[in-house]
């Protein structure tokens, strides 16, 4: 159920209504439907006791974060504007301009993206793992969303656990 009046104006819109609708299981994602993913995230943002403005944070973000991927084409590379996480934030810019929530959107992916880098080559892409930084506005709450993002069932809880251990081993969390 929509708790604001933003997440109301949400609920409502055809774009993402079809983005949540779009779907089926698959690797990492066995529950099938953006929506379904959505509807888990919401029950462990309640689960974990989220409250306040880091609740209504979460929540946008998890209704927001995979809407577009229905708008993705296979026939092109998923990078660019034809990756879900940028169409995500263009469709995010047109409801809030807090940075801290649209590089989160933005970048909600790429800890996963770097953690499977380094575990094809050995080595951690340095200058992608440092650019993501640079990119979010909020490393908090981007680490807390990433676990939230990664909590689901049929994700390997290993890239989020080597975040954390990446971001504590480099000071910047505790």
């Amino acid at each position: 159920m929509p708790e604001t009046e933003l997440e109301r104006s949400v609920a409502r819109d055809p774009v993402l209504l079809a983005g949540w609708a779009w779907g089926t299981p698959r690797r990492g994602h066995p529950e099938g439907s953006v929506g379904a993913h959505v509807a888990d995230l919401l029950r462990t943002i309640e689960e974990w006791g989220e409250t306040g403005k880091r609740r209504a944070e979460l929540r946008f973000l998890a209704l927001l974060h995979d809407s577009l991927k229905f708008q993705v084409s296979n026939e092109r590379p998923k990078s660019g504007d034809n990756h879900h996480a940028a169409r995500a934030r263009a469709f995010a810019e047109t409801l809030t301009g807090d940075e801290r929530l649209l590089s989160i959107i933005e970048e909600h992916d790429r800890p996963y993206a770097i953690w499977r880098k380094l575990r094809r080559s050995g080595r951690l892409d340095e200058k992608a793992f440092r650019n993501m930084l640079d990119r979010v506005a909020d490393l908090d709450l981007f680490l807390r969303f990433v676990e939230l993002d990664g909590s689901t069932e049929g994700k390997d809880p290993q890239p989020v656990q080597w975040f954390r251990d990446e971001l504590r081993r480099r000071g910047m969390m505790g």
